[in-house]
């Protein structure tokens, strides 16, 4: 079979794949039952930073689930109640369709979905505001425009958690991808939360976000546990989590099927970057499966100019996917990558099982360029399997400035049947590193025979170390007006 008969057939797998999505999103890949199990008539527990002292369902606040009205005010009266409710405050979300325009969360607040609840983006430009680039960004991210202010947003928050029985936030993205042609600013990302710190994303389904699905930004102690993004696999920039200038994160056990990176790893873009300065380091990723046709299961930039390092990635599936792992950059850059270690990922049916570029041109570019080029080294790369692979690397560094410290160790690569004359497996320059027991051969660059196995770091991150508490759901049983009901239950710790 040849390689343009492998990309053909990948629609068809993707169909096959997306009929099980719906499957997965109940029964989570990894063969936890807790996203499939119902809630009880008096709620159930969930995980959280912190328990709340009081509890109200939006349908307090005149909520209206029939997927037509809006309750804009409704999520505006509920968020301001709750969020200033001493002790902190939980907003619960009955099963229905509950259609709003952006809102903004709060400090000590817990947005909890119930199973069968969906909250609808309004598909109406003129209730999204657009807001100026982020100051790490400058006005290189595009054409120089602002962005749409994303759905869900926050600032200058502690302890924000939005969780609960697998309900569903939809961002509707099809009406802006629609008008991609004609938009004055950037699509709005569906969740974006900056300059906060500890923050809970877990057992929900984020859907048809018009831009980024998870948008942490200036944060700190993230975890993001047990969800489902589902995105359009054919539209650009849907990537699924994208932690930007964020330290100390956990992203594990959750599906996602994205037009574009699973997980994106950035830090602000040229010398904006450089100088704002606010690094992407202490990331975990783990127990992930991904689709993406046209993109990467965990992709480093090209927007990296703040610094990423500390990155441990292992037991990670990747199918139907351009690449596995990818780094971009450019010679404007500046910044540094280092210190990446990524184990047990498991490929299949790939155009790159890794790719790694020190010239990638993305969008027009009026930042003024970093005053040195960006320094990529101690990449370690472990312990993988993939097959039905049309080039194991693509690996370009920068002239003069090569990536250094590449070490590949027991990594097998079965390559896609293509008719003769086969295309190298891999392709190197400007690079430089080790590597042990690889199949097929590698490139001379990287042909140097290194330690039996690349580094893998031993101790855990302080994120990995937290203890979530165990929090009950209190259920109103009625809609009683703008009032919220005390938590009727201790919190206790989790074991």
């Amino acid at each position: 079979m040849g390689t343009s008969t492998n990309h053909r057939n990948r629609v068809m797998d993707i169909i096959v794949v997306i009929a099980s999505v719906v499957l997965l999103s109940a029964t989570n890949v990894h063969g936890r039952k807790d996203l499939a199990e119902p809630a009880s008539a008096g709620g159930t527990d969930f995980e959280a930073f912190n328990c709340r002292a009081q509890s109200g369902s939006i349908m307090d606040f005149g909520g209206v689930g029939d997927g037509k009205t809006s309750n804009t005010k409704a999520f505006q009266a509920a968020i301001t109640k709750l969020g200033a409710a001493p002790g902190g405050g939980q907003l619960i979300i009955p099963a229905g369709k509950f259609l709003t325009s952006p809102f903004k969360l709060a400090s000590h607040f817990t947005l909890y979905l119930q199973k069968d609840a969906v909250i609808l983006a309004a598909p109406e430009e003129a209730e999204y505001p657009v807001v100026d680039a982020l100051p790490s960004y400058g006005k290189g991210n595009g054409p120089g425009m602002g962005r749409f202010t994303p759905f869900i947003s926050g600032s200058d928050l502690t302890d924000v958690v939005i969780t609960g029985d697998n309900g569903t936030i939809d961002g509707q993205g099809q009406f802006w991808y629609d008008k991609d042609a004609t938009l004055k600013a950037h699509r709005p990302h569906l969740i974006e939360i900056m300059n906060t710190k500890d923050i809970l994303i877990s057992k929900v389904t984020l859907a048809n976000s018009p831009s980024y699905h998870f948008h942490p930004v200036y944060s700190s102690n993230v975890i993001v546990r047990g969800i489902t993004i589902l995105a359009n696999l054919t539209t650009k920039n849907t990537d699924g989590i994208i932690p930007d200038s964020t330290t100390n994160m956990l992203i594990e056990d959750s599906y996602i099927a994205s037009g574009e990176d699973c997980v994106s790893l950035k830090s602000g873009m040229d010398d904006f970057g450089v100088k704002f300065a606010k690094p992407t380091s202490q990331i975990a990723i783990r127990r992930l499966t991904c689709i993406t046709p046209t993109s990467s299961l965990i992709s480093i930039g090209s927007e990296m100019s703040g610094g990423v390092s500390d990155v441990r990635a292992e037991d990670n599936t990747v199918i139907n996917s351009e690449s596995g792992i990818r780094i971009k950059t450019n010679p404007g850059r500046g910044g540094h990558v280092k210190d990446i270690h990524v184990r047990k990922i498991t490929m299949d049916t790939m155009k790159w099982a890794f790719f790694m570029t020190g010239e990638f041109a993305s969008q027009p570019n009026k930042n003024p360029p970093a005053a040195t080029p960006p320094v990529i080294e101690g990449i370690n790369l472990m312990d993988m399997t993939a097959k039905n692979v049309s080039t194991a690397g693509q690996l370009g560094g920068i002239k003069g400035h090569p990536f250094n410290g590449i070490c590949m160790s027991n990594i097998t690569i079965e390559m896609a049947k293509a008719p003769p004359p086969a295309p190298p497996a891999w392709n190197c320059s400007d690079v430089a590193g080790t590597s042990s027991t690889v199949t097929p051969p590698i490139c001379p660059p990287l042909a140097a025979k290194g330690p039996p196995a690349c580094k893998f770091p031993t101790d855990k991150l302080p994120i990995e170390t937290v203890k979530l508490q165990k929090c009950p759901v209190q259920v109103s049983a009625k809609a009683s007006g703008p009032s919220a009901s005390p938590v009727g239950k201790a919190p206790s710790p989790s074991p």
